[in-house]
């Protein structure tokens, strides 16, 4: 039942939504890096001047690390997140036990913060992409099993 009485529905929620936050907040952060160093605009019409650009230059167009560093990070999230609200949903529809349900669905929020850490503290690729194949794998796992439920219904 997909309503809040069912656990595993409702770990699915509290997954989701979180994932819903960090996608937003990514984006939220890579503004706010844009607007403290007044550089890594993306845009050419950015540079135009107005209200929040009261001294536009051409040079707010180069790449700044400070901001490409969360404009990756979000772009990772975009890349990952939507596979996991729809493996997710997926999964639970197959009424797994909640135990497995909550190590999945937690899993991947714990390792898309785990790979946020890491990106933004500046580890190696091996670290970020340890985190990314966790989280990977557990919609990987998701999916096949809805699958093969589905398959065999």
């Amino acid at each position: 039942m997909l309503d809040l009485t069912n656990p595993v529905f409702e770990t699915y929620v509290i997954a989701a939504a979180l994932m819903v936050l960090k996608i937003m907040g990514q984006g939220w952060m890579t503004v706010y890096r844009m607007m403290k160093s007044n550089s890594g605009l993306a845009s050419p019409e950015d540079v135009q001047k107005g209200i929040l650009n009261t001294d536009p230059r051409p040079e707010q167009l180069e790449v700044n690390d400070y901001v490409d560093r969360s404009r990756r990070m979000h772009r990772n999230d975009l890349e990952n997140i939507p596979g996991f609200w729809i493996a997710g949903l997926l999964f639970v529809v197959t009424d797994p036990s909640l135990l497995l349900a909550q190590v999945m669905l937690y899993g991947f929020v714990a390792a898309r913060l785990a790979h946020f850490i890491a990106y933004a503290t500046k580890q190696t690729h091996e670290v970020r992409a340890t985190f990314y194949t966790i989280g990977s794998l557990i919609v990987i796992y998701m999916a096949a099993h809805a699958l093969v439920v589905a398959l065999a219904g």
